[in-house]
């Protein structure tokens, strides 16, 4: 009798210890946000969650309001959607709200790559030098180059030429960005003397659309790779893509490419120094592949799509470039050099700034997620002051919270070229009941965990869109195509893909 007693006190503990891991327990303390657990132990609203983010936090946020905590998958997170608090957010201190600990888990899932500590400031030190200022500069310079290399080597002049060609849109515009940026970035074919350098060229666009095609393959696999939900095979396909990567931008072969950008030669060199293994630093260069050129193709995408929509908006943009060409000495027609954007034009158009974020406003949506070291104070825009447990996670999710806001942007499933900019040509200012917002768009986060190589992605979209508008007529095969609808598995990755692609076609305009 005591053998058994002994074994049903051991299989009730079992089962009480169970239970607690799973959540069974856990009750909303003082000051606590809404506790919401949902019906499944552990998994919580994991399904609802990952099926569509967004309608999912909108459900959460009618039911609770501007804070609430949820179970996921294990996880408590407490999504905050008072934007005046996201300041207090992300200004946090590491000791009380650190991202790199969610950020080095998913990274190593997603790319094999498994971070240092030294990291972060490795990334943003090199993004400072390279990717911003002076450094931004060159880079302009030489993704331009590129942009020349794969649009405009075959343009002659003749009317022949000015006939309609006919492409699909999405893969047009991720195919064409993507290879710039990457050529860029990594480097091109090395050649000696003029004769060889159309040779090299002509390997440089072979080559860039090699990489492209396995990075799609990988791409598609991307969201579902996060959230460990594969199934056998394509997990088996991910894995050969990892390995297909790390070889293909291994240090061994970087170093046979000339004009490696300083970017990608010093961040190696850097993590060289640190003491990572050359394996793990090809990891890295694919973790860098992604993060670079895994959003600036579909954002180019919806511009593009957008302008084509809303004939005064392509109307406009284009005579800011025609404007920005003609004071600047350039122009496009037949028998003129090629054109030459350089970073100071970009910086005269903000026209297309204004339409650049107005697109990132509608499409972008990364979660910003902290891991909560120690119980936090939080206090909310109302006054309310709710603790934040340590263990848990706080997230922010912009989309819904500012970006699709009517309060902060009026119709806000509408695009307004000029939503962002001033008839002056000066940015606007945005409000919430009456109080300047100063996250009223955050497409590439906020605070130390804020997208350190923005200006470059920026640079790389504005050049794409602005070749195409200065080269060539644009519009949709079907005049009342609808807008895609959004793939919502991707919710809080990035940029938002559409579910399928638009015919579109394009001639010279000269």
């Amino acid at each position: 009798m005591a053998l058994w007693g002994i074994l049903l006190y051991t299989l009730i503990a079992s089962l009480l210890g169970g239970l607690y891991l799973l959540g069974a327990f856990r009750r909303r303390r003082p000051h606590e946000p809404p506790l919401d657990k949902g019906t499944i132990p552990w998994l919580g609203y994991t399904l609802d969650f990952r099926k569509d983010s967004s309608e999912f936090l909108k459900r959460m946020q009618r039911k609770h309001g501007d804070i609430f905590t949820v179970l996921i998958g294990g996880y408590y997170f407490t999504f905050v959607m008072d934007p005046f608090c996201f300041g207090a957010i992300v200004k946090e201190s590491r000791s009380k709200l650190d991202f790199r600990s969610f950020a080095s888990k998913l990274v190593l899932q997603v790319f094999g790559y498994k971070p240092i500590e030294a990291n972060h400031h490795i990334i943003h030190a090199s993004s400072t030098k390279h990717l911003m200022g002076d450094g931004l500069t060159v880079m302009t310079q030489a993704t331009m180059e590129n942009f020349q290399k794969l649009m405009l080597f075959n343009l002659s002049s003749g009317e022949e030429k000015r006939v309609w060609q006919e492409d699909s849109l999405f893969y047009y515009c991720y195919n064409i960005v993507f290879r710039a940026g990457y050529l860029a970035l990594y480097g091109s074919e090395p050649h000696q003397g003029a004769d060889n350098k159309e040779k090299a060229n002509e390997q440089d666009r072979i080559h860039s659309n090699q990489v492209f095609h396995e990075f799609r393959k990988y791409d598609r696999l991307f969201p579902r790779l996060a959230y460990a939900v594969l199934p056998p095979k394509d997990k088996i396909e991910a894995e050969r893509l990892k390995r297909v990567f790390w070889s293909m931008l291994s240090v061994k072969k970087s170093w046979q490419k000339d004009n490696i950008s300083g970017w990608i030669s010093d961040q190696n060199q850097l993590l060289a120094e640190n003491g990572v293994p050359e394996y793990m630093r090809d990891r890295f260069m694919f973790m860098l592949l992604w993060a670079s050129q895994g959003n600036t193709g579909p954002t180019a995408f919806w511009l593009l799509f957008y302008l084509m929509k809303h004939p005064e908006a392509m109307k406009a943009l284009k005579d800011e470039v025609d404007k920005v060409l003609k004071e600047n000495g350039q122009e496009v027609k037949p028998g003129s050099p090629p054109i030459n954007i350089t970073r100071d034009m970009l910086n005269q158009t903000p026209l297309l700034d204004s339409a650049l974020e107005e697109t990132l406003r509608l499409v972008a949506a990364p979660i910003l997620v902290r891991a909560v070291l120690q119980d936090t104070s939080l206090k909310m825009s109302s006054g309310t002051e709710y603790t934040l447990r340590k263990g848990d996670r706080l997230a922010l999710f912009p989309h819904i919270s500012v970006q699709m806001n009517p309060e902060i942007h009026p119709e806000p499933h509408e695009f307004k070229y000029d939503r962002f900019v001033n008839p002056d040509g000066t940015k606007k200012d945005f409000y919430k009941n009456g109080k300047r917002l100063k996250y009223f768009n955050m497409p590439w986060g906020a605070g130390v965990s804020i997208c350190p190589g923005r200006f470059f992605a920026t640079a790389e979209i504005k050049l794409f869109v602005f070749l195409m508008l200065s080269h060539y007529d644009l519009e949709l095969v079907n005049g009342e195509e609808e807008v895609p609808a959004i793939d919502v598995s991707r919710w809080g990755f990035g940029t938002m893909q559409p579910v399928r692609d638009v015919r579109f076609r394009y001639r010279l305009r000269f």
